[in-house]
């Protein structure tokens, strides 16, 4: 018994000691941030199995619809062209120099089709990677887009540099078979969505937004107890119907303001006009 006894204190002796050290390093500044050296080993290898494992979860309830129509694959390689090349590149492409300076580097995709399951690829897309510069595309893409990615992806690892240069020319839109467009379903605004999208519309970096994490920029006005104003926009009446037509152009509502057109959907304004509602005033 008394062996366990000093087991235990020495497990806890060492817990607290390396909480200790790891806390002396963020007080002090000593671990290096900079982009220009990789994390230590450890580090390393911890984010990996943090970032895989946590996935894996995450993805394991996703059901992964069919995704051998070619149509899908088709579609999925434009996208593939348009967004993920830039930073990931392709067989015989490198990515962009801005990509070559991210740290953790950005992964070779043809590894990852070959090693994530198609719904981890689905969840990685629509959900993004924190700490990696790899974006929440769940509010720029529409899921049947991500889908689309996710079956290009998957024939990505059997071409050659060449076969992926010229592979749209052999994998045309045959005529007659255009996709109808999918009208997005609509509901009532979703305090818990907006919150999430608001974050991911980068509303944080210029206003103050109470129990949003670094949200403390004064760029523009406090988003503080916006309910209780009678006016948005310096003079437009406070509506919930408003606020959405302010959030999608704001340019329309007041010209020359410094409010940027965000490009957002009208679910995601009705989304963060329900979440901004919620916000308390100023103490």
């Amino acid at each position: 018994m008394k062996s366990w006894k000093v087991a235990g204190l020495t497990i806890l002796a060492c817990a607290a000691t390396g909480a200790a050290l790891g806390g002396a390093m963020v007080v002090f500044g000593w671990y290096d941030v900079s982009a220009t050296g990789s994390h230590t080993v450890v580090v390393h290898e911890v984010l990996d199995v943090a970032q895989t494992r946590s996935v894996q979860r995450r993805a394991a309830g996703i059901q992964v619809p069919d995704l051998d129509e070619p149509r899908k694959a088709r579609e999925g390689y434009g996208l593939f062209q348009k967004h993920c090349v830039q930073c990931h590149g392709a067989p015989g492409i490198a990515p962009e120099p801005y990509a070559l300076g991210l740290n953790p580097a950005p992964a070779a995709l043809v590894a990852t089709a070959r090693d994530r399951t198609a719904a981890d690829i689905y969840w990685i897309i629509q959900q993004g990677i924190k700490m990696t510069g790899m974006p929440a595309w769940q509010y720029r893409l529409t899921d049947a887009d991500i889908w689309n990615i996710v079956a290009f992806m998957r024939v990505l690892p059997t071409l050659s540099p060449a076969d992926y240069r010229n592979w749209d020319k052999g994998n045309e839109q045959e005529p007659g078979l255009e996709a109808a467009t999918p009208v997005p379903a609509t509901r009532a605004g979703d305090p818990v969505a907006g919150r999430a999208a608001l974050q991911q519309h980068l509303c944080a970096t210029c206003h103050v937004i109470p129990g949003i994490a670094g949200a403390r920029h004064h760029v523009g006005p406090s988003l503080a107890g916006i309910a209780q104003r009678p006016y948005i926009a310096g003079g437009v009446p406070n509506t919930p119907a408003s606020m959405e037509r302010w959030l999608r152009d704001p340019a329309a509502f007041k010209p020359g303001t410094a409010m940027p057109d965000l490009g957002l959907g009208a679910q995601e304004a009705r989304d963060i006009a329900a979440f901004l509602y919620t916000l308390p005033p100023v103490d």
